[in-house]
């Protein structure tokens, strides 16, 4: 009778290749398998053998190389106040039928914050030329909510997951030095290189999980495989890859009946004109944010203009963890005024489209003019 492979995040093998797998691959990897093994010092056989079977078993919601999209379209975190009655058909709207949203989330604050009716919450990109807020204008009419904000974001302080790492993290455990800054600048790419970041960035299945891991993408982008390499080496160059992931389902339970977090919390902090810089990379070093931002909240939001995300398994934990960024906050003289935590509960994640031609062929299906949808000069 065959041996059944763990699946469970808790297997100690699967959790010493989760915590290498899951955010430490940073840039273009040529042999993403053969690094975990080398790093995890669990053998190559065993991790594509692992990453299989928790990618069958939906404990990994998915594998791939990610993309710094912040520097290949424009995006925007969307809030979006939708009638009760609308709230789970515009979820699933925004999840199922719009490519270019990523995170859906269903958020709750305390009904006396600012901001409390804004329910729904988004990651909106759209390709290059194109309006965000023309295509948040159509979900608008789609969805039937009664007003958005969007919330591109200025600088990105951290990004990253590692859910199992960050399992029994000391309060206030944060890095030595503050997080860099990192811009969210357009770069322009050329078709060839448009090609093969498709191919680069598309998930791969469980059947796909092997050693020579890019020689199908490259038939896919039309290229030889050295010329992918080449290509590939040099985007990353340009600063437009991300890493090399295992995206754990960390909403839903998962093999063993285990959940890998609890709790998912968007922060928010008002902090002085001229100090968000400064404020956002004594965030962003704190080991338990996954996301930290500069982003602008607006009236709507008591002008808050710093935000991150925090998982745990423990809401008491987690808010302990953002009393201790409070905290080192003020020590460093950044007297925020304004703080609050929106907290996630129904939520679903994919990787936001960015390709121009999908685009357009997103517009064609849905009747709507292409050129309509462009950016207007300045």
């Amino acid at each position: 009778m065959p041996q059944t492979i763990p699946a469970a995040v808790s297997d100690p093998v699967n959790a010493q290749i989760l915590a290498i797998s899951e955010d430490r691959l940073t840039g273009f990897q040529e042999d993403p398998f053969g690094e975990i093994a080398a790093r995890s010092g669990v053998p190559v056989e065993t991790v594509l053998e692992r990453i299989a079977a928790m990618l069958r078993a939906g404990t990994i919601r998915r594998v791939r190389q990610t993309l710094l999209a912040t520097s290949l379209a424009q995006g925007a975190l969307v809030a979006w106040r939708v009638p009760p009655e609308k709230l789970d058909a515009a979820f699933d709207y925004m999840f199922r039928d719009d490519p270019f949203s990523g995170h859906v989330v269903i958020r709750t604050a305390d009904p006396a914050t600012p901001g409390a009716s804004y329910r729904l919450w988004t990651t909106l990109k759209v390709p290059q030329g194109y309006s965000l807020r023309k295509h948040a204008e159509f979900l608008q009419r789609q969805v039937g909510a009664d007003h958005f904000r969007l919330m591109p974001a200025k600088k990105l302080f951290a990004l990253g997951v590692g859910h199992v790492r960050r399992r029994g993290i000391e309060i206030g455990s944060r890095a030595d030095v503050p997080a860099e800054p990192i811009d969210t600048t357009i770069i322009e790419l050329s078709d060839l290189q448009w090609r093969v970041l498709g191919a680069l960035k598309r998930e791969f299945q469980p059947e796909e999980i092997a050693r020579d891991l890019w020689r199908s993408r490259a038939a896919e982008a039309g290229v030889e495989p050295d010329e992918f390499y080449e290509t590939a080496r040099a985007l990353n160059a340009r600063g437009v890859i991300g890493r090399f992931s295992t995206f754990l389902e960390h909403v839903k339970k998962t093999a063993g009946d285990q959940r890998v977090t609890r709790y998912n919390a968007l922060f928010h902090w008002a902090v002085p004109a001229g100090r968000e810089l400064e404020a956002g990379r004594e965030v962003g070093r704190h080991h338990i944010v996954t996301h930290a931002y500069w982003r602008e909240g607006g009236e709507e939001f008591h002008n808050v203009n710093v935000m991150a995300v925090a998982h745990g398994l423990d809401k008491d934990v987690v808010l302990a963890h953002k009393a201790a960024i409070d905290a080192h906050l003020r020590e460093g003289g950044i007297d925020f005024g304004y703080t609050n935590v929106f907290w996630g509960g129904r939520s679903e994640i994919k990787p936001s489209e960015i390709s121009p031609l999908a685009y357009r062929e997103f517009c064609a299906k849905h009747g709507l003019d292409p050129d309509t949808m462009r950016e207007e000069p300045g």
